[in-house]
């Protein structure tokens, strides 16, 4: 499968992200967004993905803790249809997927088994993001004596339970797959 970057022009994924109108951004998306072009295209790029959909924002957090790649796809099917449901109602949304323990899998650039779908939507959906939490990266970076490199879509939180607690604590339903 071609990558979507080279398929598109930026300004082209710009434009088409413009139609859709999805929720802002999250700090991964951020950096993408930062490595679009000049100031102006990245002005136009944060413009874009701006929620235009009315009413009240839905949010949805999905825990990733197992290395299979049965549940790290069931994992981004779920945000997928749950994205795909709101915006067929011209409803917002906001999803993170957070990642700890065996999960980590899923968002390591070494092991992931779902690293081309994870470019894949977060280039083409807004509103998903990924954590990674930084407990389980050190101590799998100690007992594999080596930095994990994680996916250029992941944002670093220092506790997957935590960020989950946190995310509870702000509206968000809680899903595991």
């Amino acid at each position: 499968m071609t990558p979507l970057r080279s398929v598109l022009p930026r300004r082209l994924l710009i434009a088409g992200v413009i139609g859709f109108g999805l929720a802002a951004p999250s700090f991964a998306q951020e950096q993408r967004l930062a490595q679009a072009g000049d100031a102006n295209h990245r002005k136009v790029a944060r413009a874009a993905v701006q929620p235009k959909a009315k009413g009240k924002l839905h949010k949805l957090a999905i825990q990733v803790d197992e290395s299979k790649a049965e549940v790290m796809n069931l994992a981004i099917n779920n945000a997928q249809n749950a994205i795909a449901h709101y915006k067929s109602k011209g409803e917002r949304i906001a999803v993170e997927i957070v990642t700890f323990g065996p999960g980590l899998h899923m968002l390591r650039q070494d092991t992931s088994p779902v690293k081309a779908r994870i470019a894949e939507i977060a280039l083409a959906e807004p509103a998903i993001s990924f954590s990674a939490c930084a407990n389980t990266h050190a101590k799998q970076s100690k007992a594999e004596n080596k930095k994990i490199p994680l996916l250029s879509e992941a944002q670093v939180v220092p506790s997957g339970v935590v960020r989950l607690m946190e995310l509870q604590s702000k509206g968000y339903a809680y899903l595991r797959p």
